[in-house]
């Protein structure tokens, strides 16, 4: 007797997420070019000299969240754990930066010539970072090794606590009012070189030159320092799997220390240069651009060194020009940066370059 198989049809399964994540994207990017062909055709509100100055202070404050952006990233490339108090160590770094300044205008060297001038700046920068540097190494000693081994979660919930910690820290020790960086004259916030365009004068300060300046050069430093030196070997072997790491002979704390001391570096670096550029200074200050900085390291691909960079510049030419690309008030340029956020975790998860640190990209 000869048995026969029956064929059953197969059941075929509709992805209805994709068909509304297509639909929800159509809806989203047909809102936008009306609103685009409303301002650039009907309106016509701005002209180019009002274009160039919002892309000029796009890239400035964006440069400021890529640095940020690359202490995020390099955590969580090695931990796979978000340091959501990296913004208030930030905060810290600045303060030092401005206590420093505070001390060589007491003195009368802040302006005495340009030389001081320099070095008051130079050692803001170096105040800056080394408090930040020590502020990101006992965190990692204290609120997150131990920690190593629990869930996912159990240290996510600890750095929001150090977070608070840091913020409530910071306005017993400064108080809750605000402060204003005491610039020397040579980077006076409010000069620069200007040029026209279509007749109307643009300037480019000599803050936001600075900051451009620093950002890029500490942008490739770290991306030098990853991919071409045996340090950085080491972090993308820990970062892809600690166990076989360490019975290649690394040092995992080591490692993770010295990750959390580049990235407490480069977080007091991009204090020092947000108090210069934005003036203003108070306990509060590193919250916000933080939280914009992690969605930088979303929008790049968290875990990607280039990513941060590409997601952090990206990110602040976005929030500069968005609003009048949309024909937006102005104030809710916070919302369309954490919309951004939204649909990048809907749209590509990944990221715009979607590599992780452990790749060798």
């Amino acid at each position: 007797m000869v048995e026969t198989t029956e064929k059953r049809p197969q059941r075929r399964y509709v992805d209805i997420g994709r068909w509304v994540r297509l639909g929800m994207g159509i809806i989203v990017a047909g809102f936008a070019l009306w609103r685009m062909w409303n301002v650039f055709f009907v309106q016509q509100e701005y002209g180019l000299d009002t274009w160039t100055r919002f892309l000029i202070s796009g890239i400035i404050l964006g440069s400021v969240y890529a640095v940020i952006a690359l202490g995020y990233t390099l955590v969580y490339g090695i931990l796979f754990m978000i340091n959501f108090a990296h913004g208030d160590v930030m905060m810290l770094g600045a303060f030092a930066g401005y206590f420093t300044l505070e001390a060589f205008k007491g003195r009368g060297f802040l302006n005495q010539n340009a030389g001081t001038a320099a070095l008051s700046v130079i050692a803001a920068f170096m105040v800056g970072m080394a408090l930040s540097m020590v502020v990101a190494l006992l965190l990692e000693r204290i609120a997150y090794r131990p920690l190593r081994k629990a869930p996912r979660l159990v240290p996510l919930i600890s750095a929001i606590g150090a977070s608070l910690v840091l913020q409530n820290a910071a306005q017993l020790m400064f108080g809750a009012e605000r402060h204003t960086y005491a610039n020397p004259d040579i980077i006076d916030r409010s000069t620069g070189i200007s040029f026209l365009v279509q007749g109307q004068e643009v300037l480019i300060t000599y803050t936001g030159m600075l900051t451009l300046g620093l950002s890029l050069l500490l942008m490739v430093g770290l991306l030098l320092l990853v991919r071409k030196t045996k340090m950085g070997k080491a972090m993308r072997a820990v970062a892809q799997d600690k166990e076989t790491a360490a019975l290649m002979g690394i040092n995992v704390d080591r490692i993770i220390a010295n990750t959390f001391a580049i990235s407490g570096i480069l977080a007091g670096a991009a204090g020092v240069m947000w108090g210069l550029h934005m003036g203003i200074l108070y306990h509060y200050v590193g919250f916000i651009p933080g939280l914009k900085a992690f969605t930088a390291a979303v929008l790049g691909g968290i875990g990607n060194v280039v990513g941060a960079m590409v997601g952090g510049l990206t990110l602040g030419i976005l929030e500069a020009a968005g609003p009048a690309i949309l024909g937006l008030p102005f104030q809710l340029k916070d919302v369309l940066a954490f919309s951004i956020l939204v649909l990048v975790l809907i749209f590509r998860p990944t990221g715009l370059v979607g590599q992780v640190l452990a790749d060798k990209a």
